[in-house]
């Protein structure tokens, strides 16, 4: 059995018309790319959706996967038709065999070494060294895997920084990774927090199958300790907030509300020209210290005033 790919050239203005015509002609999957993917001209996206005011990519190719007894010239023409292009597009077909998946997938994850004392693992894989601490996380629907450069650099911050005994607020926690890391690496208790209700049922899931202890280590939705009056007035001894720039200042006097005095701050998600805005923001209550940094990523750290 196999499946039909249609790879087509097209100008970046049309990218949404194409797509819903694909869609609409019986596609299975529409992948929009950079028609430079692989080669020195690709071009790297870094940023927030609302940032983006122009063509995503200079050169776009979309891919649309369909049935092997598909029409592909026909398609081809109905789409220049309805798109009103004097020509036809450029485009080529690429056949697809079925393959298992499911091998396919979990080949791209390795471990991925933090640290000599810390890996995080995915559960198919065996465990790359018994005496350090393996963080057991599979790829999924909520964002840590460990293989991102900003959950990289909040993992090495928490390996190197965390003494024990802390009280840990892990706000915007995806997966849960930074979670069950501190508490692996010694915090008395941690709290991840998330808008996200998957975020926190995976988190949740993840803490179980890392033999966490659920007294020590739980997972609200933001909303829910607003609602509570759960407020967690200088509580905690270290925040990590992995998110994005334009949320970390938002949630500026709340993080500072949360931590307590002489309480240390981690923040990741930042690119390397946003640094300055969120750490301007933050020194209202925090004295910032130098970034790390890690392929055009930012971590910034401050200890609570």
């Amino acid at each position: 059995m196999y499946w039909k790919a249609i790879i087509i050239e097209i100008n970046a203005a049309d990218t949404e018309l194409f797509n819903n015509l694909l869609i609409e002609y019986g596609a299975l999957s529409v992948d929009t790319h950079d028609a430079a993917t692989g080669t020195q001209y690709e071009e790297s996206l870094f940023g927030q959706f609302s940032d983006w005011s122009k063509p995503i990519w200079s050169n776009i190719e979309i891919t649309a996967l369909f049935e092997r007894a598909v029409d592909v010239t026909g398609i081809v023409q109905e789409l220049a038709k309805n798109a009103q292009l004097t020509c036809l597009p450029v485009y080529r077909v690429k056949k697809i065999e079925n393959q298992d998946w499911v091998h396919l997938t979990q080949s791209q994850f390795d471990p991925i070494k933090i640290s000599s004392n810390l890996w995080v693992v995915p559960s198919w894989h065996q465990i790359p060294d018994s005496k350090a601490i393996n963080l057991i996380l599979d790829p999924g629907l909520a964002f840590g895997t460990g293989s991102h450069p900003t959950t990289k650099l909040c993992l090495e911050w928490l390996d190197k920084n965390l003494q024990g005994d802390e009280q840990v607020l892990d706000y915007g926690c995806g997966s849960g990774i930074l979670s069950i890391a501190a508490l692996k690496l010694g915090a008395s208790c941690v709290v991840g927090v998330d808008i996200d209700p998957r975020a926190v049922e995976i988190s949740t899931e993840n803490a179980v199958n890392n033999q966490c202890d659920n007294n020590k280590v739980k997972f609200y939705l933001a909303d829910y300790l607003v609602k509570s009056d759960q407020v967690m007035d200088r509580w905690a001894d270290v925040i990590v907030a992995n998110i994005l720039a334009n949320p970390l200042i938002m949630l500026a006097p709340l993080l500072a509300q949360a931590s307590n005095n002489n309480g240390r701050l981690v923040l990741s998600g930042i690119l390397a020209e946003q640094v300055n805005e969120v750490a301007e923001t933050y020194k209202k209550w925090f004295k910032i210290y130098p970034v790390w940094e890690q392929h055009g990523w930012s971590l910034l750290v401050g200890i609570r005033k």
